[in-house]
């Protein structure tokens, strides 16, 4: 697949990022010099490389170094447990597809997620975030499962941040702009499991 091809530099990394519409994980890693990529069932919101495809199609087709991966959580997350019932065969299905991106053949893997059924139906998560802990200053609870990364250290002294996901007014959009990644937290996640690469390029 052509869409890898030139990267010389080995400090810049082909990293997909399942299931952003946003742009905003992909474009941080892509800040930093690195190869990024967006996949999401929607267009994107932002110019940018993007998959617009079921990201199955995508993870065994190239060789990425890194997949970060936000699955749906409709079926998933606590927060909604009072309309599991009924539901049974969309939770599995939304458990089957986690695990697939688990099991993705890609050496670094980081699922996110809010409090979930994943940590009770699969594994519990390597680690719990907010938003507040990079300078970002709201509080949504978000869960890290982690292959072959470090977890990631804080780099804002917040010690609380507003709930601003909760408040959002109903409307048709309201779920994309609660499950958007915030900007603080996006640029953790690139610069910690990504590395400047403009740096081993401006020295190259």
């Amino acid at each position: 697949m052509s869409t890898l091809s030139g990267q010389s530099n080995t400090a810049s990394l082909n990293v997909l990022v399942a299931c952003e519409f946003s742009g905003t994980v992909r474009e941080a890693f892509r800040a930093l010099g690195h190869n990024a990529w967006s996949c999401d069932l929607l267009p994107s919101e932002i110019p940018g490389p993007h998959f617009h495809c079921d990201v199955r199609t995508v993870l065994a087709t190239s060789s990425w170094d890194l997949l970060v991966a936000h699955p749906p959580c409709t079926h998933l997350a606590v927060s909604g447990a009072r309309w599991f019932k009924g539901k049974e065969r969309e939770q599995a299905e939304a458990l089957e597809f986690v695990r697939e991106l688990m099991n993705a053949p890609i050496e670094r893997i980081a699922i996110e997620n809010p409090v979930s059924v994943i940590s009770s139906r699969i594994r519990k998560p390597d680690q719990i975030v907010q938003p507040f802990h990079f300078g970002d200053p709201y509080r949504k609870t978000t869960c890290l499962w982690l292959k072959n990364l470090p977890q990631l250290d804080r780099t804002s002294g917040m010690m609380t941040g507003d709930q601003k996901c909760w408040k959002e007014p109903p409307s048709p959009d309201r779920w994309k702009i609660r499950s958007r990644t915030y900007p603080g937290f996006a640029a953790a996640m690139a610069l910690q499991w990504g590395g400047d690469a403009r740096q081993a390029q401006e020295a190259a």
